[in-house]
């Protein structure tokens, strides 16, 4: 039994049911083989995809028509001799053929619909689980668990639609919801899904209490109970972007369970059969993942006869091999930091939620974004966390543009506050709900209101101007206008345009020239407190604005004097830090994602040589410093707490090691 998986692959194995050559051509032997020169020591295989067919021999649901002996059974066999974990898939919210032949199981719109319009899309047709699918999903997850050595169980597409169809509709009348009211209805949906995914995986564990099991749609907070580890599916250039996993990787390693990286082989998206992406990119997202803590698994869609894909295999092979070498730097690694992002609505668990907590959860996504990008051109070391962890540990807390701070959240800001912690703050964050004003003195500023200018300019202060252009910087989004309280220290002054953005009937006012100094200004300083009055986080995603990131690192500086980390690393250059007892890894990575049309590529690694590099060595006595694998010594020296050396190359990545006697 593999309790938490390392080096994993994920199959799809979605086939229509008009295929002629379901399982006509497998060689489990071959397969297995071949996973296994790999190192992979899990894998995830569907029992049934979301087509709704089975590919064992199911008295419950329906077997593939083409499918003329039992694959899971043939397939646990030749992992069990490679010692593969096998983990067994079961698309719950989607099961077209199940769907098709009991219309009464699916969900049914506010219009009466069972169908999308769009019905190549995978999602037009819809499982609801207050009918008797139900049952009959957590039947064919007693048939697999029973039947089959199987280690666990893949729950997909858990979260559906809200339903209107007669069992939803008794059950909300029962418990008082209003269907009318979105917010309610939408609660009342979350509720429903959860108590699914619950069902199910007590349902498996009644049989064996061992299983991995893991819950794909559910939200990862609400799976603390429900399942045993986490995945974060991010296929950058299938749409997710290579803005995604480094919010993923930050937020899902504070929520206490073993994280697995999902990236994908696929060029585009799932199913996408010819589609490879290039080595370097595929590896980039392996070593950002371990980087953070997170161990991986890639993505594939096996071809229905069974036909191995040789360069995709090779391609496991190649990176597997090469990464397995770092093993003895990831056991147990944790991430090292000193900061953390501080996120109201984590990613997913607002994926369905009602159209105005969307437009929330809209513009906060897109202030972590922007701030994890930044944070990470500047090398901090950081979390994202929600309400869900401790924030003890952290001596910066940052707010991006949009946390207003309720009882709760307040109480968290208040005794961070008490025991001298620091605080970065954007915008609105840092008001109470409603907006009236700022919560806490330590503010140092007064709210007056949103910006009155669109746009605004800013110059910034003396103390903050380092490498900053001697100019009225624009503010392209729009923010809020603050006043400074007596004692604490103006960080820049707005300047006002002639004019404002503006139609006046006869001139669309278009080219605003700065104008006048205003006497308001662009952020405070009050002690270890920096409050910032625009959505400087926000726009770095919207419009990448280099000076705007020099002018926040530079208040960073000001509460944050000694990063953990510092290096002449490019901006596109990442660096992150794990830790064991008794060492620190600093991982150094060099990619640059190319846009291509409507795609972000990595073709190559960029090559760089004699990186400066310097880790705080808190209170480490460091002896060594070496890069792994191959433990090649590097000479350093220590000065003012910080351990210093050079990397000679890095190509791709590179692993320096500081460890103690």
């Amino acid at each position: 039994m593999v309790h938490e998986p390392k080096w994993c692959v994920f199959f799809d194995f979605h086939t229509m049911p008009a295929n002629p050559d379901v399982g006509k051509g497998f060689d489990f032997d071959a397969i297995t083989g071949q996973l296994a020169d790999a190192g992979v020591d899990y894998m995830v295989f569907p029992a049934r995809c979301n087509l709704g067919t089975a590919y064992y021999d199911t008295k419950v649901g329906i077997r593939h028509p083409a499918l003329e002996y039992d694959l899971i059974e043939k397939l646990c066999e030749a992992c069990q001799k490679r010692d593969i974990a096998l983990s067994t898939y079961i698309n719950t919210g989607l099961s077209h053929e199940e769907g098709l032949r009991h219309r009464d199981w699916l969900t049914i719109q506010r219009e009466g619909h069972v169908y999308l319009p769009d019905r190549l899309n995978s999602f037009f047709r819809q499982m609801c689980y207050n009918t008797p699918y139900a049952e009959h999903l957590i039947e064919m997850v007693r048939e697999v668990v029973t039947g089959y050595p199987v280690s666990g169980l893949f729950f997909d597409c858990m979260m559906t639609q809200p339903c209107y169809g007669y069992e939803c509709m008794e059950e909300m009348k029962r418990l008082g919801v209003d269907w009318q009211d979105e917010e309610q209805l939408y609660d009342y949906n979350y509720m429903k899904v959860n108590r699914m995914a619950q069902k199910l995986c007590d349902a498996a564990r009644q049989i064996n209490p061992e299983l991995l099991l893991y819950c794909n749609g559910i939200d990862y907070e609400a799976q603390h109970e429900m399942g045993t580890y986490l995945e974060f599916e991010c296929l950058p250039t299938g749409g997710w972007g290579y803005e995604t996993l480094p919010v993923g990787a930050r937020y899902l390693r504070t929520l206490g369970k073993p994280v697995l990286n999902m990236s994908g082989r696929f060029h585009k998206s799932w199913g996408d059969f010819g589609g490879i992406r290039t080595e370097p990119s595929l590896e980039y997202d392996l070593v950002y993942g371990l980087a953070n803590a997170m161990r991986t698994t890639i993505g594939d869609h096996f071809h229905p006869r069974g036909d191995i894909n040789r360069p995709v295999f090779d391609m496991y092979r190649r990176l597997y091999d090469r990464l397995q070498r770092f093993e003895p730097w990831l056991e147990g690694a944790t991430a090292r930091v000193e900061a953390a992002v501080l996120w109201p609505m984590p990613y997913p668990g607002y994926k369905f939620m009602s159209p105005r907590k969307r437009e929330r959860y809209d513009k906060q996504y897109a202030a972590v974004k922007g701030a994890t990008r930044m944070l990470s051109e500047l090398k901090q070391q950081f979390d994202i966390v929600t309400d869900f962890c401790d924030w003890d540990r952290y001596d910066l807390l940052i707010l991006p543009d949009h946390v207003l701070l309720d009882e709760q959240w307040a109480a968290r800001i208040r005794r961070h506050l008490d025991r001298g912690g620091a605080v970065l703050s954007t915008a609105w964050s840092g008001l109470d709900p409603d907006c009236g004003d700022f919560v806490f003195p330590e503010w140092g500023t007064a709210f007056r209101g949103d910006s009155p200018y669109d746009p605004a300019f800013f110059t910034a202060a003396q103390m903050v101007d380092h490498d900053m252009p001697d100019m009225p910087i624009t503010l392209y989004q729009r923010g809020t206008c603050i006043e400074a309280r007596e004692g604490t220290q103006a960080l820049g002054e707005i300047i006002a345009p002639y004019y404002n953005r503006h139609w006046d009937g006869e001139h669309g006012f278009v080219y605003l020239p700065p104008d006048r100094p205003t006497g308001s200004p662009v952020g405070v300083l009050n002690g270890r407190v920096a409050h910032l009055s625009h959505p400087l986080f926000s726009s770095y995603i919207i419009d990448g604005q280099v000076p705007v990131k020099q002018f926040l690192a530079n208040v960073l500086n000001c509460i944050l004097p000694r990063p953990m980390v510092k290096t002449d690393l490019p901006s596109f250059g990442r660096a992150c830090v794990t830790t064991q007892p008794g060492r620190s890894m600093l991982w150094l990575m060099s990619y640059v994602p190319e846009r291509r049309g409507n795609v972000d590529m990595i073709e190559e690694p960029i090559e760089l040589r004699d990186v400066q590099v310097a880790l705080r060595s808190d209170d480490m006595q460091v002896s060594s410093v070496y890069l792994a694998p191959d433990r090649t010594p590097l000479d350093f020296t220590v000065e003012e707490s910080y351990v210093h050396t050079t990397v000679p190359e890095v190509h791709g990545y590179a692993v320096v090691v500081f460890e103690e006697s």
